[in-house]
């Protein structure tokens, strides 16, 4: 997340208000980013990312990753707003008188009981601010009552094949092709990381396909964390222009045409698969050396 849209985006959500870390927040906007756009990230512009968060809920957000974070004001706040609607929903959700119940267990999740590793885990962290928070949350509860029926039911007995009750099983749906942008696009993608340099296409890499961390990036490498980050925006700069090139030369695309695609990718990226790609191709800093096998187990975090 680019630290002047990042900086933009915590004051029109007030995340302030909340005493909220500009980094933490900036870290829930690159989670949201990461969630939505997926695979077409690659090749998305500052423009395009700052375009997406523009359209999110952004003081749903922050108040959302204040709660996670534990922060006191914010968790009165949300209860103390939501509470009641929740309470409401969930005796909808569950006419056995049982909603109140299926609420409260909600909120021990939301404020995140459960430690791993030392850290408390809360449900707000799933929360991408591209719905309300009040609807995210009532789906949250619709589908922790759903589970509980599926759960409770597991107990029954299933009806013999020949029983009015048993279902048929339903036919195997076939896959669906991928579109003709989506063929273009993994062809001038797999092309553009073919041309670039073996060292920018590993950060790209341990970026994008491994989750690591700019700063465990940079260790790998050699490299400072600023560098890593400077040096990947130019990658991606790199591989967009030859992407665009491609599509132009190769598959017949026009100005017009080439938006299309990109837009089409970016609302589904279909088949196209990072990992598969960049395993295609010998992405290390010599030229063919893949990448360690330590270096793929370390996972990215706030930075970038």
């Amino acid at each position: 997340m680019p630290p002047a849209i990042a900086a933009r985006l915590y004051d029109r959500a007030g995340a302030a208000a909340w005493a909220l870390p500009h980094a933490v927040f900036a870290a829930a906007l690159d989670r949201s980013v990461r969630h939505a756009l997926g695979l077409a990230l690659a090749t998305s512009s500052p423009a395009d990312v700052e375009r997406y968060c523009g359209g999110l809920h952004l003081e749903d957000l922050a108040l959302a990753t204040a709660c996670a974070e534990g922060r006191e004001p914010a968790w009165e706040h949300f209860v103390r707003e939501m509470r009641p609607a929740l309470y409401r929903a969930a005796a909808a959700i569950d006419r056995t008188g049982g909603g109140r119940d299926l609420a409260d267990s909600l909120y021990a999740e939301l404020f995140g009981l459960r430690d791993r590793d030392g850290a408390r885990q809360s449900l707000f962290r799933y929360f991408h601010g591209r719905s309300s928070l009040g609807s995210w949350v009532r789906a949250v509860l619709a589908q922790r009552h759903v589970d509980r029926v599926r759960a409770a039911r597991r107990l029954d007995p299933l009806p013999d094949d020949d029983a009015p009750g048993a279902l048929p099983s339903p036919p195997a749906a076939a896959p669906a092709a991928p579109s003709r942008h989506h063929v273009a696009m993994h062809a001038a993608l797999a092309a553009a990381l073919a041309a670039i340099a073996p060292r920018d296409r590993l950060r790209l890499a341990c970026y994008y396909a491994r989750d690591m961390k700019l700063a465990a990036i940079g260790r790998m490498l050699g490299e400072h964390e600023a560098s890593v980050s400077r040096r990947l925006a130019r990658a991606r700069r790199e591989v967009r222009a030859a992407i665009e090139a491609h599509l132009r030369a190769q598959a017949g695309y026009d100005t017009a045409g080439v938006d299309e695609c990109f837009r089409a990718v970016a609302v589904d990226s279909g088949p196209l698969d990072l990992a598969v790609l960049f395993d295609t191709q010998p992405a290390s800093v010599d030229g063919d050396r893949k990448i360690p096998v330590a270096a793929r187990s370390e996972e990215r975090g706030t930075s970038g």
